[in-house]
């Protein structure tokens, strides 16, 4: 069945990492499911991940046929919190579901989402992911399609100045465009500089942005990027420290391994992506063997200097560790 430009499946699994877009995702499809419908008289909303993992009630409301209407849209947040033996009952009501009813599971913040359900809804249903892109051109892709439908128009400066300052909490988005809609008007075409006074806190980075930085030898935007991983990104100093660990590691397998190519380099790192294998490989042939060497030490001195060996901040350790890695990359020569 198709009601408002939505077909009505038997079940759907709502994922993603913000919380913000999963909401989001949830309320579009929620409004597409109901259509022309009273969503007081369809929908009915449990969370067993907050009572103790017990689905009993969104079960027994998923097997009840609906009443003055000919749907049921049963919502459960949470999900991911229930453990997978509690999800017993639910996965049994999947194998057989009433035909008048859907359910949207929904992941939430605590737990790790069972493969058995995410198959059992896959076989009646789909999965709906609510996250961004991870990489770059994906995500401003998703970034412009957003925009496209939301209420003011922009410009590609402004679209760029946006994908920039918010990096990856674009969750921030539908509440900036709402903002700009108020201060500008709905429809207004707005630049850069009508957005940039309302931007707020730039938003946290991929870590590959902070490595990738690093690479280019580019230390102010290597410096930048880490300081957007540690304040708006949450993370810990430890937690950087283990990815540029992972990073100098990755071209320290591949040094003097005589690998000629992207795939070989995967082969030897154990990874199926051979992307992040090639750039290893071809950032190991720009520092040569004495600029690897040189990161390790770096590395383990900054692991160190972490635990009160100088007795500096957590911070500025990280700053100086990031600025030495970026100095070690030949820079392009200027004409």
């Amino acid at each position: 069945m198709v009601t408002g430009g939505r077909e009505r499946l038997a079940a759907y699994l709502v994922k993603g990492g913000d919380a913000v877009l999963r909401a989001q995702a949830v309320r579009t499809l929620v409004q597409e499911l109901v259509g022309d419908d009273d969503a007081a008289l369809v929908v009915e909303e449990h969370e067993p991940g907050a009572d103790d993992g017990d689905v009993a009630a969104l079960v027994d409301a998923a097997r009840t046929p609906p009443f003055l209407t000919d749907r049921r849209i049963v919502v459960a947040r949470e999900i991911s919190a229930v453990s997978s033996a509690a999800l017993e009952p639910l996965l049994a009501y999947l194998a057989d579901p009433l035909d008048s009813t859907t359910v949207v599971l929904v992941t939430g913040e605590r737990g790790r989402l069972s493969p058995k359900l995410t198959a059992a809804v896959k076989e009646v249903g789909r999965v709906v992911e609510a996250g961004v892109p991870t990489q770059r051109a994906g995500r401003s892709a998703w970034l412009a399609d957003h925009v496209r439908g939301g209420p003011v128009r922009l410009d590609a400066d402004a679209l760029s100045l946006i994908d920039d300052h918010l990096g990856e909490d674009l969750g921030r988005l539908t509440s900036l465009l709402a903002t700009l809609a108020a201060a500008y008007g709905n429809r207004s075409r707005l630049g850069a500089d009508d957005v940039r006074p309302f931007l707020g806190e730039a938003g946290a980075v991929p870590p590959w942005e902070l490595t990738d930085a690093i690479d280019r030898g580019e230390a102010g935007a290597a410096l930048a990027a880490l300081h957007r991983t540690l304040a708006a990104g949450g993370r810990h100093p430890l937690q950087v420290m283990a990815v540029l660990h992972t990073h100098v590691a990755r071209m320290l397998r591949l040094d003097g391994a005589g690998i000629a190519d992207a795939a070989a380099a995967a082969d030897a790192l154990g990874t199926k992506s051979s992307y992040p294998a090639k750039k290893a490989l071809e950032q190991g042939r720009r520092l040569g063997h004495e600029g690897v060497a040189r990161a390790v030490a770096l590395l383990a001195e900054a692991d160190l200097d972490l635990r009160g060996t100088k007795g500096w901040p957590e911070e500025l350790v990280l700053e100086v560790l990031v600025a030495r890695l970026s100095r070690l990359s030949p820079r392009p020569r200027r004409r």
